[in-house]
This record gives C-alpha cells, sequence and structure tokens, in this order.
C-alpha cells in the first residue's frame, strides 16, 4: 500500500479532471476536497471516489464546469440550483456566500438542489468556522437510489443523510461534529470492500433481513442500518429531520428518480455567536473543550478526544508521512492515468 504526499495526490487529481474535461480552478476545488478528506483519515470520501466522479463526467450526471444559480434570495437567505455542477465547487461557493450574509446579518442560511455529491460535508462548516462563525450543514442524496431502511424495515427507503457542525475556536485542531444518521458512511463500506475486509455487525443487513458483517451484501440485495443499533429510532429520527431540510425544503422531494442520478440536496446555517453570547463564544467552547478533555478516562480508553481531535491528529501524522493509498484505488489511479496519458504520482514509502 503506497503512501503518497498531499500535494503530490493533489496535483495529481487536478490532472485527471482536467483531463477529463474539468476547467482548472473547478478541477483544483474538487482535488482539495478530495485530498483533505485523505488527509484527516475519511479515506471514503478521497480519491476513492476520483474514478467514479470521472465516471459521471463521461455519463453526463456531471457538468463539469457548470456554475450555480441564485434561484431566490433575500438579505439571510439563498436558494440555489447547481445546475449539475460538482458538488464541491457549488457548495463551496454558496457557504462563501452565507458567510458574507452573515458578517452583515449575523445570521444566514441556504439550500442547494441539483448538484453532485458533495464529499465530505465537514469542509463546508468548517470554512464557516475558520471564520469565527458557527456553521451547519445537512445533505441528502435526493431521488438517486437510496440505502438506508427506516427503523423497523428491511428495504431502503433513506439516504444516508450525513449533517455536521463546526464551532470556531482558536485550538490547534477544528472542533465539529460530521456524521451519517446511517449506522455508516457508504463510502466507509466502499472502503471496506475495496481493502477486502468484513464489516462490525448492525451496519447492514443482507437481502433476507439478516445482520451481516459481509460489506458486499449491500450490492447482493441488503439495505444499510440507521445509526444506534437497537436504539435505531433516534437515527432514523435524525434522517428524517436532514432528508427534510436538505431535500423536501429545496423541493426535491423524495423517493427514487429511475434516473438514478446522484443529486446532493443540502441545507446550510451560518451563526453569528456574537448575536446570542454574552461573552468571547470561542474562549468558552475552548474551555469547554478542556473540561471534558480533563475527565478520567474509562477502561480501555487512554483520554477524552474532542470532537474533530482524532481528524486533526490524523492531519498532522498524514502531511508528516503521507496517505496512505489502499492497493485497489492505487490500481484504479494507474487504470486512469493510462487513460489520460499522466504520470501516476511519486511514492513516498510502501506499508505492507
Amino acid at each position: 500500500m503506497p503512501n503518497i504526499g498531499a500535494e503530490v495526490l493533489t496535483a495529481f487529481a487536478t490532472a485527471a479532471y482536467e483531463a477529463a474535461g474539468t476547467p482548472p480552478e473547478h478541477a483544483q476545488t474538487v482535488s482539495k476536497h478530495q485530498v483533505r478528506a485523505n488527509l484527516v483519515g475519511h479515506d471514503s470520501h478521497g480519491v476513492v471516489l476520483l474514478p467514479t466522479y470521472i465516471d459521471r463526467i463521461g455519463r453526463g450526471h456531471i457538468m463539469p464546469a457548470a456554475r450555480p444559480e441564485i434561484m431566490t434570495e433575500s438579505p439571510t437567505t439563498l436558494a440555489v440550483n447547481g445546475r449539475w455542477g460538482f458538488g464541491p465547487v457549488i457548495s463551496e461557493w454558496t457557504m462563501e456566500r452565507l458567510v458574507a450574509r452573515a458578517r452583515e446579518m449575523r445570521i444566514a442560511a441556504a439550500t442547494i438542489r441539483e448538484q453532485s455529491h458533495v464529499g465530505r460535508l465537514a469542509e463546508y462548516p468548517l470554512m464557516a468556522a475558520h471564520a469565527g462563525f458557527i456553521g451547519l450543514m445537512m445533505a441528502d442524496s435526493g431521488q438517486s437510489p437510496k440505502a438506508v431502511a427506516p427503523f423497523g424495515g428491511r428495504e431502503a427507503r433513506l439516504g444516508t443523510n450525513p449533517l455536521c457542525i463546526a464551532f470556531p475556536s482558536d485550538l490547534p485542531g477544528p472542533v465539529f461534529i460530521d456524521m451519517a444518521t446511517s449506522a455508516v458512511a457508504a463510502g466507509k463500506l466502499n472502503l471496506a470492500r475495496a481493502q477486502g475486509k468484513p464489516i462490525p455487525l448492525g451496519w447492514l443487513l443482507d437481502k433476507d433481513g439478516k445482520p451481516t458483517t459481509n460489506p458486499n451484501a449491500q450490492l447482493e440485495g441488503g439495505v444499510m442500518l440507521p445509526l444506534g443499533g437497537p436504539e435505531g429510532h433516534k437515527g432514523y429520527g435524525l434522517s428524517f429531520a436532514v432528508e427534510t431540510l436538505a431535500a423536501v425544503l429545496p423541493g426535491l422531494g423524495f423517493g427514487i428518480d429511475p434516473k438514478g442520478r446522484h443529486n446532493d440536496g443540502t441545507f446550510m446555517l451560518v451563526i453569528d455567536p456574537h448575536a446570542f453570547s454574552p461573552t468571547d463564544f470561542k474562549i468558552q467552547v475552548e474551555a469547554f473543550v478542556r473540561y471534558l478533555k480533563a475527565t478520567p478516562p474509562a477502561e480501555g480508553f487512554d483520554e477524552v478526544l474532542y470532537p474533530g481531535e482524532i481528524e486533526y491528529r490524523t492531519e498532522q501524522r498524514r502531511r508528516q508521512a503521507g496517505i496512505p493509498i489502499e492497493d485497489a484505488t492505487w490500481r484504479r489511479l494507474g487504470e486512469i492515468a493510462a487513460r489520460f496519458g499522466i504520470a501516476v504520482p511519486r511514492v513516498m514509502s510502501t506499508a505492507s
């Protein structure tokens, strides 16, 4: 399994997207988001997606040069049509405008429809957090094929429906929650398949409605479960809320479009903490983190981590040692390099 430097991997992905017909600035944005996902350890949303995105360009499901269109707006709201452009391009563009509006109005919200897969959700609320705001984002796959059963069911009716909330602070690593409302993100199943590894019980039911550790079960008629295991009604309730705000509210509706085009509906919210907090909110967040980290660790744990700390530590390590690319993904990147006549990324080291 090769380790690749972040800059080298970003340059390769950018070249591949440009070769597939993507304008340079859009190629750079998408590549940046994917490699950042790899850097923080969310490999399921990293360059493993590059072949999928290029395939969707070829099928006309992603319009690589598309720019967003504002359908309706007010001083504090935006309703955006992504015109089937790259999710990272459309969502980053929208978040930039929400941050600007929140600076003036203290709060701003947006919905997006008709954009491709947005990738790792945390990238966008963290834009708000780095600017001193609270950022929130929810995403749904619109009417593309579903993957998750509602609690008590055995047929897929929901997306993985992730949500993220990020908080401003001056800590070395950002403070944020980024989670699917399913038991696991779909990309982690793809990663398990690529690595040939079993999955924990509680992630999937097989085609007969029985729990399984086989990551291929989803491809064989199985279904993902909502977050919470025996308390899965909680994950189901969160998923319902995400789909209502990110799909029903922007007008995507629910159910499945037979065309199967991936369509990440989203809801975004940016809040200026100065509108509500009588004290310095960032200082209070940092104090809260220190309070939690001072908790004596339970058996089996070395310490209490704050939300986002694992990602920060992983990023520091991978910036030094490189990003590990599983062998199946490495082969697919090699195929893309050969297809477009570009050089494969230079390897830093190889792990067994």
